[in-house]
């Protein structure tokens, strides 16, 4: 019994760590990445390249793999959310332009990079 006590308080803990992680880095992300690829073509990919090449903005290949945004903060689902919506130095607010299925949709696509 004890043992199945342990088991089950650690299969637990492992579950629970995993759906931590998808809210963090965004592992099973809430958007269609599909979906997100054509909103990106129709708004981001304007100013923003799918691989490295710089633009107005950066090339966004791997910018949820590195330690932080141009914002300085951590690339999680709602840190780049949090972007979408404000915008960042030359890079206009979307909060009004895009819905929230959108920007999910966006994020989702973003983190396929």
């Amino acid at each position: 019994m004890k043992k199945a006590l342990i088991l089950a308080a650690a299969l637990g803990l492992t579950v629970g760590g995993a759906f931590a992680q998808d809210k963090g880095k965004g592992k099973g992300a809430a958007g269609d990445a599909k979906a997100g690829k054509e909103v990106f073509e129709g708004n981001c990919g304007v100013c923003h390249d799918t691989g490295t090449e710089a633009r107005v903005g950066p090339g966004l290949k791997g910018v949820t793999k590195k330690a932080t945004l141009v914002t300085k903060k951590a690339p999680t689902d709602a840190n780049l959310l949090e972007l979408l919506n404000g915008g960042s130095g030359s890079m206009p607010a979307f909060a009004d332009l895009m819905n929230a299925k959108e920007k999910a949709d966006v994020i989702a696509f973003v983190k396929t990079l």
